[in-house]
């Protein structure tokens, strides 16, 4: 019997779907309609909220933990289920009023949600396959996209099987390079089937019918018959269908209700209002793509003259998104124009302090100049001085520090960052109520840890990170960096308690799970570590250290064939790898292919020749075949790379006392033996190799 795969449906009309699923045998759905993903109906995740909504009441009956677990990624994509999901990890940056809100989301916070939803799919209670069916994939939102496409990698078919139904349309990949993308993923995880065009006579279409479905219905003839409909009656019927949705689910007011105000009678007023409030909210929760696309289609009815509020807001939270979406140029383009058209100071004092971070941070490497960055700083703090409102002032003045304070460290300056940073705390502190900027405030605290932790003041660093965790509780990269500078410390259980809780905090991203999978690794925690690694890869499977570090681990566990899988798939994604060469290397080795494997090193060694692991390998099988000479060379290369490594100089000198070199070996075990104390190996060694020298002995 045929594996089940995920299917995709092409379609000319959406009304094509039923007739299409008929025949296919698909399993029980696992919602009693199909999911329409048209961004048009409610923005960002018209899909993903749909399925929440649809699915969390009864898994609450059932699996409330899992629940639990997902909650923020639930309620990002369906914020009407805080009447059933208690909202506990709350921050300071979601919790932050928009006046204080100086923190936005990375753009790979999407794909995060994407994993959590998947993981909830998954973890979820079901008694049997169950099959998801998917309306008008390629009319959704880049977030919905992107989830899909997850989806379809990540969900057995056997136990959940897609039906995703698309146009016949070439789809597009987005504008910013992706990881997981719609496209790609139908082509790689599905088996198309293309269905034929109905040459049926439609009925005659009511126009009315378009407004009523959301502007998402594709009957033949429809648009038409809606384009040939009096002006004055379309914008009523939209401004009707816009009232009915007013009091509906939270989340038409970021797809239909915009859709209907800006085409109904009052664009200018209700429907910018309209526009903003989902330009407002898509900005917060990181739906940088919506944003864009609200904040072009809001700069239709304003100007800077006629309502310079709004179009600086449009203007600016396009800016925003499209740096976070690594589109500087058009964000550039932007303030340029803006600069151009204002001669507010508000706007160009933003405008400078985000040009100087487009050329510190966000162009790419070779068109950043850190320099034009701190003319364009000195400009934003020098125009925050002139404003008469203390708080204001000091609040502007700290932040725009903070952003030169990033510069400094960029042109290689840490301790003049520190100060900036430190002068902006104190800023705050003297001109703000304490209840004030809470969030700018942690995040300076923030800067202040990471610039410290850089300057190797590591105990000064970690009381930072304690504060900030203490002030921001559930912010999962507080946790995620305090682990690493924990590791620093050598306090491996602690950090292991702060990845935890970063995992638990976070919807799922793999640097938590492959860092954690290092740390248990290194106290021993082998199926741990082979589980955090396993879960790195689900979520990355690009991720070529992943399979460096679950490739070694298999093979020290015994299981060459699934380390060999490993290696291959490394290889893969980075054929001039040297570690992989190296594993391949001890693979073949282990197997008696010393031809092979001796190959594997020298590759290693040409792709990296200071890599102390190729060098030490490719002794061993050196001194396993008898040329010693070889194996001294290459450990003589490894010693001078890392003299401070015992068992380097432990195996030197093994090779030297074959050697009849018995004074070297005895420098190198007398080191070793200092290097690590108490060793049994280079103890009875060391009195072996003292042994043959007081004897004269040879060997």
């Amino acid at each position: 019997m045929t594996a089940p795969s995920h299917l995709w449906f092409r379609l000319h009309h959406r009304e094509q779907l039923a007739a299409a699923l008929i025949g296919r045998h698909l399993p029980e759905t696992m919602t009693a309609e199909p999911i329409s993903a048209h961004r048009r109906l409610r923005g960002p995740y018209t899909f993903g909220g749909e399925l929440a909504r649809r699915l969390v009441p009864d898994t609450m009956d059932t699996d409330a933990e899992v629940v639990r677990l997902h909650e923020v990624t639930l309620l990002t994509m369906a914020p009407s289920l805080r009447r059933h999901i208690e909202a506990t990890k709350e921050t300071l940056t979601s919790l932050a009023v928009p006046t204080e809100r100086t923190r936005f989301y990375s753009r790979l916070r999407t794909l995060r949600l994407a994993h959590g939803m998947t993981a909830f799919l998954t973890q979820r209670s079901q008694s049997a396959p169950a099959s998801l069916i998917i309306r008008d994939a390629h009319h959704a939102d880049a977030c919905d996209a992107e989830l899909i496409a997850v989806l379809l990698r990540r969900l057995d078919p056997a136990r959940i099987r897609l039906v995703v139904c698309t146009g016949y349309d070439e789809l597009t990949e987005p504008v910013t390079p992706m990881p997981e993308t719609l496209p790609a993923a139908l082509f790689r995880h599905a088996h198309r089937i293309d269905i034929d065009e109905d040459t049926a006579t439609a009925p005659t279409p009511d126009a009315r019918d378009w407004v009523w479905s959301d502007g998402i219905a594709d009957t033949p003839g429809l648009v038409e018959a809606y384009q040939a409909t009096d002006e004055a009656t379309r914008r009523r019927w939209h401004d009707e269908r816009a009232d009915e949705l007013t009091d509906a689910d939270i989340n038409h007011r970021l797809g239909a209700i915009p859709f209907h105000r800006e085409h109904g009678s009052d664009p200018e007023g209700a429907g910018v209002t309209a526009l903003r409030t989902a330009l407002d909210h898509c900005i917060d929760a990181g739906f940088y793509d919506a944003t864009v696309d609200l904040g072009k289609r809001g700069r239709r009815f304003v100007t800077a003259t006629d309502n310079p509020e709004q179009w600086w807001a449009f203007t600016t939270k396009m800016t925003t998104s499209l740096a976070a979406l690594a589109r500087a140029d058009e964000s550039e383009e932007l303030y340029n124009e803006a600069r151009a058209t204002s001669i507010s100071p508000a706007v160009h004092q933003q405008a400078a302090y985000a040009t100087a971070m487009l050329y510190t941070r966000h162009h790419e490497e070779d068109s950043r100049n850190h320099r034009v960055a701190k003319a364009w700083i000195n400009q934003a703090i020098a125009i925050a001085s002139l404003d008469p409102n203390e708080a204001s002032r000091a609040f502007h003045s700290a932040f725009y520090r903070n952003g030169l304070a990033l510069i400094e460290l960029h042109l290689g300056d840490p301790k003049r960052a520190l100060e900036l940073v430190e002068d902006g705390l104190s800023r705050l502190d003297s001109a703000l109520d304490a209840d004030q900027h809470r969030l700018h405030r942690s995040v300076l605290r923030y800067n202040r840890a990471q610039v410290l932790a850089g300057l190797k003041r590591v105990e000064e660093a970690l009381e930072d990170y304690n504060t900030v965790i203490e002030l921001d509780p559930n912010y999962p990269e507080y946790h995620f960096d305090r682990a690493a500078l924990l590791r620093r410390l050598g306090e491996d259980r602690a950090a292991l308690r702060d990845y935890d809780e970063a995992i638990r905090l976070s919807p799922p991203f793999p640097e938590a799970y492959f860092n954690r999978a290092v740390t248990k690794a290194g106290i021993g925690d082998s199926a741990g570590a082979l589980a955090d690694l396993t879960e790195a890869i689900a979520l990355d499977p690009t991720n070529v250290d992943a399979y460096v570090n679950r490739a070694e681990l298999l093979l020290e566990l015994g299981d060459d064939i699934a380390a060999g899988a490993d290696i291959a798939a490394g290889l893969d994604q980075d054929g001039d790898r040297a570690e992989l060469h190296v594993l391949a290397g001890n693979l073949a080795q282990a197997d008696g292919r010393t031809d092979d494997a001796m190959a594997s090193y020298d590759t290693a060694l040409r792709r990296q020749p200071d890599l102390i692991g190729a060098l030490s390998a490719r002794a061993t099988l050196h001194y396993e075949q008898s040329d010693l000479l070889s194996a001294f060379a290459d450990l003589n290369t490894a010693v001078l790379l890392d003299p401070d490594n015992a068992e380097i100089r432990f195996n030197r000198a093994i090779v030297a006392i074959d050697l009849g070199r018995g004074e070297y070996a005895l420098a190198d075990l007398r080191r070793a033996d200092e290097l690590s104390p108490g060793d049994p190996d280079i103890i009875d060694k060391l009195r072996h190799c003292q042994d043959l020298v007081d004897s004269g002995s040879r060997s």
